[in-house]
């Protein structure tokens, strides 16, 4: 077995180690073009030394001269990709496979189980990407779960007050609830509803998102069926962490700072280390694991969200994926090992169990969109980077771009990332950094066009 990595691993270590365990492994990373992913994946892999095989939804001009470099495979037909992979496997072999989204993950999944990889069953990555099927295999094993109710919209839920399905679903599952996409993340199509109106209002406004051809497209029959569940008061939570051997190897736990009580959920702060009593963030961890378990997720990356109030710890999601966006960014690992680093030493067997996170703060704010429009100018960067403690901002929505907050919405304005002794720097160098920019938006369609 290949021995532990020491709690300070350089990425001079780490290369001795990969030469040690013979690393010419060949993995391959499920990209979609729409991601933020990509130069994480590529930095990282080019850093260990490793080969990979890019895949994508949309062929590269460049996969002519690089053939065992480059694949397209149908990202939405996860057994037509795994037959496609099977075939390219026969002429350079597959070691490991990793997805960047819960998508991606069902399809990683079906690669793994016909290559016979030691991965993520597909009814667990199915259940990952399902709200459904994760509430119910939570509930199947005693895990506390909100009420829960899921629905069609080709049923009448909309039709009137004494029709049967809004007394199911409306009367059932009782007020505040949420309301949701089985299968969106980000926030897209997540609505709070207080009352009977409102819970209709919620219905119609995401029927609109799942009406767009690309989301339904991409959903499939899932782009037809909603859930209603109870809204769990709390303070919200995400734990990132590496599933192997049955056990749960949490890599951080992000404080949210800002209140999600809604009516829409877009998020904001992440911060790290977590400023909940130890006792708290072990039951967070115990949780995600009961709950990783209870859905059938094996191994690899994982990320989950959670509530906790005085009753303790509610998962609400967890992700056979790693954190989202260009969120990763604020973990740094050992002496100097990104976030995909570890991922991709994990996936071609090696030990990373010994690798801490960095002693110091971090945190990343996911900039909001404050409303709908176009996106036409980008003022105070200069005077924003200056902040003390803030190591980087990234505005990745473009000059012209039609954008939209949740619920329709499914991206940021940007990323602010800041580094310091203590959470609370962090937090403030966050804000500080977040009010010295101004955003023009001018009226416009956005039609959803930010995911």
């Amino acid at each position: 077995m290949l021995p532990g990595l020491n709690k300070i691993a350089s990425l001079s270590a780490v290369m001795i180690l990969l030469l040690q365990f013979n690393c010419m492994s060949r993995v391959l990373l499920l990209l979609p073009t729409s991601t933020y992913k990509t130069n994480a994946y590529l930095t990282a892999v080019a850093r260990l030394g490793m080969e990979i095989v890019v895949a994508s939804e949309e062929p590269s001009t460049m996969a002519p001269k690089n053939p065992e470099g480059l694949l397209t495979l149908d990202l939405t037909d996860p057994e037509k990709s795994a037959s496609a992979v099977v075939n390219f496997a026969a002429r350079y072999p597959i070691d490991a496979v990793i997805p960047v989204d819960e998508g991606t993950a069902v399809v990683a999944a079906h690669v793994a189980r016909a290559l016979g990889l030691n991965q993520n069953p597909v009814a667990g990555a199915e259940a990952a990407h399902n709200k459904y099927l994760m509430r119910q295999a939570l509930s199947r094993a005693g895990l506390p779960v909100p009420r829960y109710w899921q629905f069609s919209l080709d049923d009448d839920v909309v039709g009137g007050d004494d029709t049967e399905q809004v007394d199911l679903v409306a009367g059932r599952v009782g007020y505040p609830c949420v309301v949701k996409p089985v299968f969106l993340s980000t926030s897209r199509g997540v609505v709070r509803a207080d009352n009977r109106a409102e819970f209709v209002s919620a219905v119609e406004r995401i029927e609109r998102i799942l009406a767009m051809p690309h989301i339904r497209r991409r959903g499939g029959p899932a782009a037809r069926r909603l859930l209603a569940e109870e809204f769990i008061p709390g303070v919200e939570i995400a734990l990132e962490g590496l599933l192997a051997r049955d056990r749960l190897q949490v890599l951080a736990i992000f404080d949210k700072p800002d209140p999600l009580d809604g009516p829409f959920f877009e998020e904001t702060i992440y911060v790290t280390p977590s400023r909940l009593p130890d006792s708290v963030q072990k039951q967070a961890a115990e949780a995600s694991l009961a709950a990783a378990r209870a859905m059938g997720l094996v191994r690899g990356p994982v990320h989950a969200e959670l509530r906790i109030n005085q009753n303790g710890p509610y998962v609400i999601e967890v992700a056979a994926r790693a954190i989202g966006g260009l969120c990763s960014r604020s973990l740094r690992f050992g002496d100097d090992l990104a976030l995909e680093e570890l991922i991709l030493m994990h996936a071609v067997g090696m030990d990373t169990s010994m690798i801490e996170r960095e002693k110091l703060a971090s945190g990343v704010m996911m900039i909001p969109i404050p409303r709908s429009g176009v996106l036409r100018e980008v003022n105070g960067l200069a005077e924003a980077r200056a902040v003390d403690s803030i190591e980087d901002i990234i505005i990745s929505a473009h000059i012209g771009q039609q954008i939209a907050p949740p619920p329709e919405g499914a991206s940021y304005l940007g990323f602010i990332f800041s580094r310091a002794g203590t959470p609370g720097v962090v937090e403030a160098a966050l804000r500080e950094a977040h009010g010295k920019l101004q955003f023009v938006i001018e009226p416009g369609e956005s039609n959803a066009a930010t995911g």
